[in-house]
């Protein structure tokens, strides 16, 4: 299961690129995700590197261990999300240059396993569901960090 969305932003895609991979302001953009930090001998983004994101929903919070699978700056940063000893997910972002700015494509892959998606997916919440909607607001976030003139 997976699902992608994008979004044209007048920005550079260094730019978009450069809040994408700023792991402690992601809970700038992300309506989950409230940030992350890098661990271990890792001090920034690189193919290898591994990070603790921190996440919370209603009252619940936890985190995930997360390696990048790919950092090709400006253009491409991808990682693998687990948990314990399972995998949970791939988050992969895309920038591409326009004429007007850039499109960041935003892709999420559920690798969990029927067990987890089973106990993830409970009462009225839904992974899926939710990520979508997810998606949709951090590339929105995103879009207006990048396009707001700094004051």
């Amino acid at each position: 299961m997976d699902y992608t969305d994008s979004i044209d932003i007048s920005a550079s895609p260094a730019k978009a690129f450069a809040l994408l991979t700023d792991l402690p302001g992601m809970g700038r953009l992300s309506p989950e995700n409230t940030g992350g930090a890098w661990i271990g001998a890792a001090t920034g983004p690189a193919v290898g590197a591994r990070f603790r994101g921190t996440n919370s929903r209603d009252d619940d919070s936890w985190s995930t261990v997360a390696k990048v699978t790919r950092y090709e700056p400006p253009r491409d940063f991808a990682f693998e999300v687990t948990w314990h000893r399972f995998r949970i997910s791939r988050w992969e972002f895309s920038v591409e240059e326009t004429a007007t700015g850039c499109r960041v494509t935003e892709t999420w892959t559920d690798r969990r396993n029927a067990v987890i998606r089973k106990d993830g997916d409970s009462g009225d919440f839904r992974r899926a569901e939710f990520t979508v909607h997810s998606i949709r607001t951090t590339l929105e976030s995103l879009k207006q960090l990048c396009e707001t003139p700094p004051t």
